[in-house]
């Protein structure tokens, strides 16, 4: 049962796959709405998917998850049982039920249970937009059991070192970079949990909080009266040991960030870039100083997200020859007699023949030979091939690594890393 807190209450429904999570929708839709949700948020939660989106057409609206980065069909809801749907969820997202020709967006919490035990609060973001034969709806799921440290991320042993060494760091800054959705968040995350303890201040300016950390003061950006620019500033006042900016997005909060390392802080943020190398170019681009970035920046770490193997249904098989020459060309020394990963299919992995995601990704120190280097305002290839010649492995060969370690496949690594 929902109430006027924008809460809802939802337990687990013991679903195992989407073949399952369908019969219990189609099962629930005729019933009381609260009953259909129940069913829908409750699923969703079994599943671990991060979205669900309710997508209306000319006679039914379409239900489909996004599970490890990928939209899965699930069913159909008729029109008036859509209706109820974006009613319920526009007023427990507390946005305005009289509005329809032009986008919102809300949020509200789920109080989960399975059995006995009720979990932490997952938050849901909504988004609803305009279309043609409704609105659509894009409900994201931020469940603080996907919250992890850092040895669950997928890191290789000497970047797992590498990241703890710096991260302990006193000041200076460390950047996080990828598109949407590749797990940015999640890393700056776990290096919130690994350095927290009584004897700091961590305070974090985010655009939303999309996770709650008991012990950190955690910000929330709000409109032009409260930016990452102004806010930052007000958060240097507050004396901080640690700083989270959730994004740098214009020169005011690069001079601002870069000035807080400089000065005695550690800085954890993000940016959208597609490679490591493209942070200082992005940085420069926004008009900060190449002078006052080489300094102030620690390391610079570019990730994507693969999806693994399912361990229920996957095999192993000898590569073709066209595979192992892409391989071979991806890695500077490949092992004889490898096997890579093959997908099956199977009901635990929903037939797709992967389970669950992990990171993949590329790093390099800012020392001083690279920070003379970037007072010479380098091009990003330039800049990436002198980070490859410190030693930097690329992401594309730290994916290659994992598919030799039967983690992942060859199709997934170039799906999500390109082809170099």
């Amino acid at each position: 049962m929902e109430n006027i807190s924008g809460e809802m209450k939802i337990s687990s429904q013991g679903i195992k796959n989407i073949s399952e999570f369908k019969k219990r929708i189609e099962k629930t839709s005729s019933l009381k709405i609260t009953d259909l949700l129940d069913a829908i948020f409750g699923g969703t939660v079994d599943l671990d998917a991060s979205d669900i989106h309710i997508e209306p057409g000319a006679e039914n609206s379409k239900i489909r998850l996004r599970i490890d980065g990928v939209l899965q069909d699930v069913t159909e809801i008729n029109k008036e049982t859509y209706q109820s749907v974006l009613s319920r969820i526009k007023l427990l997202a507390k946005i305005k039920m009289n509005v329809s020709d032009r986008s919102q967006d809300g949020r509200f919490s789920l109080l989960f249970s399975s059995g006995q035990k009720t979990e932490s609060p997952i938050e849901v973001r909504v988004s609803s937009l305009p279309a043609e034969n409704g609105e659509t709806l894009v409900l994201r799921i931020l469940n603080p059991k996907n919250l992890i440290g850092l040895k669950e991320l997928g890191l290789r042993n000497d970047l797992l070192t590498l990241f703890r060494k710096e991260i302990k760091k006193p000041n200076g800054m460390i950047i996080v970079t990828g598109p949407t959705g590749s797990g940015k968040t999640t890393t700056l995350y776990a290096f919130l949990k690994e350095v927290q303890n009584p004897g700091i201040k961590i305070i974090t300016i985010e655009d939303p909080i999309e996770y709650h950390l008991p012990g950190i003061s955690q910000t929330q950006v709000k409109g032009k009266e409260y930016d990452f620019a102004s806010g930052l500033k007000s958060i240097m006042r507050q004396d901080p040991d640690v700083i989270l900016v959730g994004e740098i997005r214009d020169l005011e909060t690069v001079d601002i960030a870069l000035q807080a390392s400089l000065t005695g802080h550690l800085v954890f943020t993000t940016l959208h870039t597609n490679d490591a190398a493209g942070t200082i170019a992005r940085l420069i681009s926004l008009g900060a100083k190449p002078a006052n970035i080489g300094p102030a920046i620690n390391l610079a770490v570019a990730q994507r997200l693969v999806r693994k193997i399912c361990p229920k249904c996957g095999t192993k098989r000898a590569p073709s020859p066209a595979e192992l020459q892409r391989i071979k060309e991806g890695l500077k020394t490949t092992p004889k007699n490898i096997k890579i990963p093959q997908i099956k299919g199977c009901a635990y992995c929903n037939g797709i023949g992967y389970k669950g995601r992990m990171g993949i990704f590329e790093a390099f120190l800012i020392d001083d030979e690279m920070e003379k280097f970037i007072l010479t305002s380098p091009s990003i290839s330039a800049l990436r091939e002198k980070a490859i010649k410190g030693g930097m492995i690329t992401m594309k060969e730290d994916g290659l690594m994992k598919v030799l370690e039967g983690i992942t496949t060859l199709e997934e690594v170039e799906r999500v890393a390109g082809e170099e």
